[in-house]
């Protein structure tokens, strides 16, 4: 027997949430002070699988990705630079997956949202 959940959580119009759980500030910031807040749709067993709606003010941080992750950013602008010196830059509708190991540091330049989805 399968246990299925009676319902899907849902987030309908992400971009229009303004009622977002304050997530404080970002561990590893190299300047700056990046805030983060956001909604938390689902958290599975252990912490994984997880999803949901993310924000994050601007600053400039080290970064590293400790699970996959998928992410589609739907506001602001930032640039994500991996250590072997690859760059990625973010704009609103992009789509972006992260794999675990993933290191490097992002920059913030606008107030970026985005949906997500760690395994």
């Amino acid at each position: 027997m399968t246990d299925t959940p009676s319902s899907a959580p849902t987030l309908r119009d992400p971009l229009a949430q303004r009622e977002l759980t304050d997530w404080g500030p970002v561990p590893t910031m190299i300047e700056g002070q990046s805030h983060t807040s956001g909604i938390l749709l689902h958290k599975g067993p252990g912490g994984r699988p997880e999803s949901g709606l993310w924000q994050c003010t601007p600053g400039f941080w080290e970064c590293h990705v400790t699970a996959d992750e998928f992410c589609h950013f739907l506001a602001g602008r930032c640039t994500y630079t991996h250590e072997s010196g690859e760059v990625i830059e973010i704009t609103p509708d992009t789509a972006a997956f992260f794999p675990r190991g993933w290191k490097g540091t992002c920059r913030v330049h606008e107030t970026v949202r985005k949906v997500y989805m760690i395994g």
